[in-house]
């Protein structure tokens, strides 16, 4: 390991935001700066909902153009979307966002050929009615997959045109549903049973593999020096965030939270019994043979679709309000798939409410505090089912991401889960990202190195629980109830 301090580019693209961090690492120090943002803004065709990736594109450039120079790029990003190529390479139209509505009623058409239980058992992938393999089966016959003879997964999209190289990246692939989380390898079964030609995925990498080098182009765009090599991350932003937890030790649950909330364990071997399907848990691979063992949970977009419906009120008097209002008065299910859409979700938790015969949140500091409860409420069943499930007990939450930022939401969660929790870091998912690149260019050691690091490096805030968590169990059989 090299006592040398180098400079690694993350780019880490969020589902509403993408930023290019610059983190500077050595065995002994790690900062992270901001060299720019911008935002991920989905547009809606006559076709149906899609990511405009030529914008996040040219928003990877002019990031790269103000990191200055690099040793190396990683590339992070949301998962389960991909980018179709024709013969000759070329873009066959912009990519179908994952809340886009082509994969309604899919899930059962394919459940009719390879049961959910056998799909499970194969693969470990928790049912959401986005993942890749369903919107593959809902594009099948349609002009632009026909012709398609490549697929890539977002990240690898973004590195295949700043270098020219073609991959994909474990730990995202492992959201398609198509991968066998024992052998780390694809599910040649499921794939055959289903009609899907894995030829069209490029051939497996993983993280810490070398991707190419920045095309002479792309070093002209954007003033670097070449050559930069760019280096394979965790590309699931989940998975460049759950290398970034400040861990110590196995005994840990986490949440990663911002759009989503992704709660759940670290573990070295998938868990596929029915018990675990039935919970709807997932088996998504980590760093170095690991598992991330998690419930998807739908997150601050509810919070953030209705900061948007209510003409974007300032955030911080929103939340000292809506610590003001009486806990657990009204609360929702934060899983249902009934607020995945975008639009009126005010509304829609107010009907919630109403239609579960509990008080009706009318303003925004309540309906904020039924949301917010409502995640703590879910990050607590969560835990709960994973150490349940899993066999795995935890002493501490960890929580990482954009929600540690929100302090009312880290108490809650400790409230609601009866244990400590240790927020930070809130640029989780680039941390990863830079801290496997050092890793692959010899700068810091193991994931358990990478870790000890950021305890000594990263600003992190820990919250006791208060309370009486029977008060949280009330709430949960109310909402079991309904």
């Amino acid at each position: 390991m090299s006592g040398t301090v180098k400079s690694y580019a993350a780019v880490d693209l969020g589902a509403s935001s993408g930023r290019v961090m610059v983190g500077r690492a050595g065995p002994d120090s790690l900062e992270l700066t901001e060299a720019h943002r911008f935002p991920n803004r989905p547009v809606r065709t006559p076709e149906g909902l899609r990511w405009d990736v030529l914008a996040l594109y040219a928003g990877v450039l002019d990031g790269l153009r103000a990191a200055g120079p690099v040793d190396s790029v990683g590339i992070d990003s949301w998962a389960v979307d991909y980018g179709l190529l024709d013969a000759d390479g070329a873009l066959l139209g912009n990519p179908v966002h994952y809340r886009d509505a082509r994969t309604e009623g899919v899930a059962e058409k394919v459940w009719a050929t390879l049961p959910a239980a056998e799909l499970y058992a194969a693969t470990g992938l928790q049912y959401a009615p986005f993942n890749t393999l369903y919107q593959l089966v809902a594009a099948r016959g349609t002009a632009q997959f026909e012709q398609a003879r490549r697929l890539l997964l977002i990240p690898d999209l973004l590195s295949h045109w700043l270098t020219g190289e073609q991959g994909t990246e474990l730990t995202n692939a492992s959201t398609t549903q198509l991968i066998d989380p024992r052998t780390r390898d694809w599910s040649h079964d499921v794939a055959d049973r289903l009609g899907i030609d894995l030829g069209l995925f490029a051939p497996l990498r993983r993280p810490g593999d070398p991707a190419g080098v920045l095309r002479p182009r792309v070093l002209e765009e954007t003033g670097l020096e070449g050559p930069v090599p760019v280096t394979t991350v965790g590309s699931h932003d989940t998975a460049s965030a759950v290398a970034a937890v400040p861990a110590a030790g196995e005994r840990f649950a986490y949440i990663c939270t911002g759009t989503w909330s992704l709660a759940g364990l670290e573990l070295t071997a998938p868990v596929l019994t029915e018990e675990s399907r039935a919970a709807n848990f997932t088996n998504e691979l980590g760093l170095d043979g690991t598992v991330r063992y998690l419930r998807n949970i739908m997150g601050l977009w509810l919070l953030q679709e209705c900061v948007r419906a209510w003409g974007d009120p300032d955030l911080g008097e929103l939340l000292s309000a809506a610590a003001r209002v009486p806990a657990l008065r009204s609360v929702v299910d934060a899983g249902d798939a009934a607020f995945l859409a975008p639009g009126r979700m005010p509304e829609r938790i107010a009907e919630a409410c109403r239609a579960s015969g509990q008080p009706v949140p009318r303003t925004p500091a309540e309906v904020t505090r039924c949301i917010l409860d409502s995640l703590a409420l879910a990050h607590r069943r969560a835990v709960e089912d994973a150490q349940r499930l899993a066999g795995h007990p935890v002493d501490v939450v960890h929580v990482v991401g954009g929600g540690t930022r929100n302090a009312l939401l880290c108490q809650l969660t400790a409230d609601a889960c009866g244990l400590p929790v240790v927020a930070g870091p809130t640029e989780a998912a680039a941390l990863g990202n830079v801290l496997v690149q050092a890793r692959a260019h010899g700068t810091v050691g193991d994931l358990a190195d990478m870790r000890r690091l950021l305890v000594r490096t990263q600003s992190l805030t820990r919250y006791e629980p208060r309370g009486d968590t029977a008060l949280w169990r009330a709430a949960e059989a109310r909402l079991a109830d309904r």
